[in-house]
């Protein structure tokens, strides 16, 4: 049973940083495409970043510069460090695993950038 587990969401201040983790069971992240997407209340859902399995990574043009998406093979585990967070980066966040027919989903994460 594949299972995508999120953790590391929580409140931050405007300009401060957090890092999502998606600890994989099931499949191997390293041949899937990852991707981190995000929802806030009352959006639709947007892709954020997408590691591929050749490890070419893509990014919102929201977030470019500013998050960054990452793989830990030996950890089958999937990072997303967020770095001067703003208040429109509030929402919720997935983990998304795709290869072929395939596609999972984890519970997500919240994030809320308050002062």
């Amino acid at each position: 049973q594949v299972q995508l587990l999120e953790s590391g969401g929580g409140l931050v201040q405007p300009g401060g940083s957090l890092r999502l983790s998606c600890a994989a069971s099931g499949i191997i992240v390293s041949i899937y495409t990852m991707n981190w997407y995000r929802q806030a209340p009352g959006k639709q859902r947007e892709l954020v970043a997408v590691i591929s399995s050749d490890g070419s990574t893509n990014y919102a043009d929201s977030v470019k510069g500013r998050f960054t998406i990452s793989r830990d093979n030996a950890e089958n585990t999937v990072y997303l460090q967020m770095n001067s967070l703003k208040p429109e980066d509030t929402a919720v966040y997935y983990c998304n695993a795709k290869r072929l027919w395939m596609d999972f989903w984890g519970q997500g994460t919240q994030v809320a950038v308050s002062s």
